[in-house]
Formats: C-alpha cells, structure tokens, sequence
C-alpha cells in the first residue's frame, strides 16, 4: 500500500487491502466451515459476511451512487437478516458474487471524481464518492476485526 500516494490512490489502495484481507480471512475454507457460526454468542459466519459484503458493495455504489436499479441479492424487506442467517447456495457462487460487486464498484470509482455524489435512498442526503470510499474502508475493517475472530475460532488461523 502506498504511504506516498495522494488522496484518490490511498482510498483506493486502502480499500483493495481490505478487500484482499476479507478473502484471506475466507481463503481454504470448505462450505461448512464458511457457514459455521463459530462464536457463540454471535449469528455471524464467514458465509453470511461474504453475502453481507456483497450486498452492501451493490447497495452503496450501484444503486446508491451511480442510480443503477439493480435487485439486493441477499436481503429483503421481508427478511431483513437472510445475509447472516440464509446459508443456502454455494460457496463459490457466493464468492463470484462478491468479486463481481466489488469490480463493479471498481469500475463506478473508475469512472468517477471523488467529489461525485451519489444520493442516500433512505435519507434522500447527498454523499460524495469520497466520503462512500471512507464509508465502505470502515465497513469492510469493522467486518475483518469479525472475521479475524472467525477465522480463528474456525481452525485456529491468526494474521494476514
């Protein structure tokens, strides 16, 4: 990751590593564990992040920045939590999923200048595409400090 870059090529960059630690936190791991809910106390699995994420990745900058009306894959109104709680469907179809999001959403930052703004569908709030950049970086290191824990109650694997 560039510690010399500006402004554009840090969040960028910043969020690629986030990105790329989410899928080394999923790496080799068969559909069971994936779906485990391996805390306790917690509802979560490294199945339902990946479903989390993608959805979240279409929600902020397909349908929310760039106006695309494209269907949630995993959540709806009627079922507010089938992200976590809906392990059904293949892993690696989950996995293409969210690689597809994520290079649509590549694609969307490509094409656009951090002061861009998108508009926020439950609020109607403008927001720009720095601060949706910002947005998405705390998302994904909120959900790796769970997946971190995961992981490690799954078979033991610590770092990335």
């Amino acid at each position: 990751m560039p510690r010399l870059a500006g402004e554009r090529e840090s969040l960028i960059a910043m969020l690629e590593w986030h990105r790329q630690t989410f899928a080394l936190k999923c790496a080799d791991l068969g559909q069971e564990a994936l779906s485990r809910k391996a805390v306790p106390t917690s509802g979560l699995s490294l199945h339902g992040m990946l479903r989390h994420l993608t959805d979240g990745e279409r929600w902020w900058f397909r349908l929310q920045f760039a106006g695309e009306h494209v269907p949630l894959l995993y959540y709806s109104d009627d079922d507010p939590n089938h992200d976590f709680d809906g392990l059904d469907g293949d892993i690696a179809e989950a996995h293409d999923r969210w690689r597809a999001e994520c290079d649509h959403s590549r694609a969307i930052v490509a094409a656009a200048s951090l002061d861009d703004r998108g508009t926020a569908l439950t609020t109607g709030e403008p927001f720009t595409l720095r601060w949706l950049l910002l947005h998405t970086i705390a998302e994904y290191a909120r959900h790796n400090g769970h997946t971190d824990l995961l992981r490690e109650a799954i078979d033991g694997t610590t770092g990335h």
